[in-house]
């Protein structure tokens, strides 16, 4: 092996620069050349049309910042299998040995995964560092971290204007059907509720949390100022199971719906009991607030922090373990490996797993969930009892993600 392709696909996010930058860092120390497939899957399936590929050479390393999000080599959203060119994995092969690639390294989520696995099965070298901000894969992700770490930052700030006008304030984020960065952001911003799509949403149990909380605080405010949080995903679910999803938004190129709405629908249930709730006008009236035909009942603003949870700067922890992942998957192309999914760098071992197992689906520890109820937290259910079984440890860490 003397060229390896790297490329990243599906949505961006931080930490994957330093893979880049890792890949190529350990391809140079062990004499191999890496190159740039812009555009992701696409950029793949058109690499025979191409003149040119940007190595990954030290100069044009320092061209970027491994701690810049997004992806210096670009991205796209294509599913190859279902491109309708019967000859388009010989187009593959055909491009690669254009530019004599001998293998690919694949940066992406369970999606760009299911794409890498394909291709792997067709005959082509590839090592999946694994990528999404959703953190859904059975391995850490890279870009998780930098996404948890941005949506809590956002939450948190927003409190001062939730304090100003006494307004809930509604944050709906990405994660799909699972709900590791609303849940994990949620607590760290300390939000009083975070709803999420492994609990389907009882809203009359959202109300009383609510109506509870939120009142407590401007009655005991000696300004009358207080806010109620709430953090959102966007794969969110009622009660009965129903999902909440825009039907203008359409679906993807892997056939998913677009899920949208969430945030919208959240506010919609919180104002209609608010206005049903004949407790109510009497708060805003014994806190000075209330105005008739004007100003009933308090304010409830949705907020979508949108592709800005996606953008900035990576986190430490992201850059750390693009950085391994990158480097990981070159030694793992160099041993023959290929259908892979790089897990950690421990040490001296280098783990994997296939990447079949590696891009089902993980979902929220209904456990860890309720230890954060037991503090208070409203996850739009019935708080279940946390029940500890206590264990002593030989010393490993275990990542909370």
């Amino acid at each position: 092996m003397k060229k390896i392709g790297i490329l990243t696909s599906g949505g961006d996010c931080g930490g994957l620069n330093a893979v880049l930058k890792g890949a190529a860092l350990m391809a140079e120390s062990n004499g191999l050349e890496l190159y740039i497939i812009p555009n992701g899957y696409a950029g793949l399936y058109n690499l025979v049309d191409r003149d040119n590929l940007v190595k990954l050479d030290l100069q044009r390393l320092d061209r970027f910042d491994a701690s810049f999000a997004g992806s210096e080599a670009g991205h796209s959203r294509v599913k190859i299998k279902a491109i309708r060119n019967p000859e388009k994995y010989n187009r593959i092969k055909e491009g690669m040995k254009k530019f004599h690639l001998d293998g690919l390294i694949i940066s992406g989520g369970d999606d760009s995964g299911s794409v890498m696995v394909d291709l792997s099965q067709q005959g082509v070298s590839c090592i999946h560092a694994p990528k999404t901000m959703d953190l859904d894969l059975q391995t850490y992700s890279v870009g998780g971290d930098s996404t948890i770490n941005r949506i809590a930052q956002f939450v948190h700030d927003l409190k001062t204007t939730g304090k100003t006008h006494n307004r809930v304030l509604v944050t709906e984020v990405f994660g799909r059907y699972a709900g590791h960065t609303a849940f994990r952001s949620g607590i760290a911003a300390e939000a009083d509720c975070i709803l999420i799509p492994e609990i389907p949403v009882d809203w009359n149990i959202v109300y009383e949390h609510l109506a509870k909380r939120f009142t407590r605080r401007i009655r005991q405010s000696d300004v009358h100022s207080g806010t109620y949080t709430i953090v959102v995903a966007e794969g969110m679910k009622n009660a009965d199971g129903s999902e909440i999803f825009d039907e203008s938004a359409g679906i993807d190129a892997f056939g998913h719906k677009k899920l949208a709405g969430a945030g919208k629908y959240t506010c919609q249930q919180i104002q209609k009991r608010m206005k049903d709730d004949p407790a109510m006008p009497i708060f805003m009236k014994e806190t000075g607030m209330f105005v008739e035909g004007v100003y009933e009942i308090p304010e409830v603003r949705e907020i979508h922090p949108g592709h800005l949870v996606r953008a900035g700067n990576s986190s430490a922890y992201d850059v750390n373990f693009g950085f391994e992942a990158g480097a990981a998957a070159v030694l793992l192309l160099l041993d023959g490996k290929s259908g892979v999914t790089v897990s950690k760098v421990k040490g001296r071992k280098v783990e994997y797993i296939e990447s079949s197992k590696a891009i089902m689906q993980r979902h929220v520890d209904l456990d860890q969930v309720a230890l954060h109820e037991s503090l208070g937290i409203c996850f739009g259910r019935t708080p279940v009892a946390y029940e500890p079984i206590l264990r002593e440890m030989d010393g490993v860490y275990e990542r909370i993600y």
